[in-house]
């Protein structure tokens, strides 16, 4: 909505208009119509040789069946096992296994090289109406240092089943009721897909940022209170 851009800064992306083609779309319902594999479903082998734009497949099968979605450049994962991480908020320093219900946010954790950057920043934001989401937005960044080297790698998305897992609670944001889409899963969980990912299937690819890693304090106090992008 026109109101909303005015009111987030501009390094806050919108989600791309989807609309998938009929290839995408037999490819979500072929997916969606799969019964237990008995192991993990190799989604390279369903859409190979498909002219399937896989942002959208993965956003389509999302909003048609709750998963969540982990992105990493580690092709061999059978269990996801809970760990603590160093994280400033109660919901993030839990002991417990992270993902997200947004699939093109684990997208990037999937195609950026972790051994090429020093840190990371980047967020996904819903804006709420009632329990119903009325925008999705985005920003990512890198060191900026490697930004030019492009710093993108083959990685992978795995599909996880969602009834463990736990949602962030909503807040406000810029004067909006907002949630961003993390999820925490105190136990164990098996994926139930993988996924292949390409830094070209990734939409935003060309629209990330660089941020001075010795300054991260600024962009993250940014983001906070909806300020400019720190120069």
């Amino acid at each position: 909505p026109v109101e909303t851009r005015a009111v987030l800064p501009d390094y806050w992306l919108p989600q791309p208009e989807q609309r998938p083609g009929p290839a995408t779309a037999a490819a979500v319902d072929e997916f969606l119509s799969l019964g237990p594999a008995g192991g993990i479903i190799d989604l390279d082998r369903l859409l190979e040789g498909r002219e399937v734009v896989l942002w959208q497949f993965l956003r389509a099968v999302a909003d048609r069946r709750e998963l969540a979605f982990h992105g990493t450049g580690d092709p061999s994962i059978e269990e996801f096992v809970p760990r603590q991480p160093v994280d400033l908020t109660a919901f993030g320093s839990q002991n417990a296994v992270f993902a997200t219900s947004d699939p093109v946010w684990a997208m990037y954790y999937a195609i950026v090289d972790r051994e090429r950057v020093r840190s990371l920043d980047n967020a996904c934001l819903e804006l709420l109406d009632g329990d119903a989401v009325r925008g999705r937005y985005y920003y990512f960044s890198v060191s900026q240092d490697v930004l030019p080297e492009r710093p993108w790698r083959t990685g992978h998305l795995y599909l996880l089943p969602a009834e463990t897992f736990a949602l962030q609670p909503a807040e406000t944001y810029a004067g909006h009721a907002a949630r961003v889409p993390q999820l925490a899963s105190p136990v164990a969980v098996r994926p139930l897909a993988r996924l292949r990912v390409e830094p070209s299937d990734f939409p935003y690819l060309d629209r990330i940022r660089g941020h001075d890693d010795d300054r991260l304090a600024e962009y993250a106090q940014a983001v906070m209170t909806a300020s400019p992008w720190p120069d």
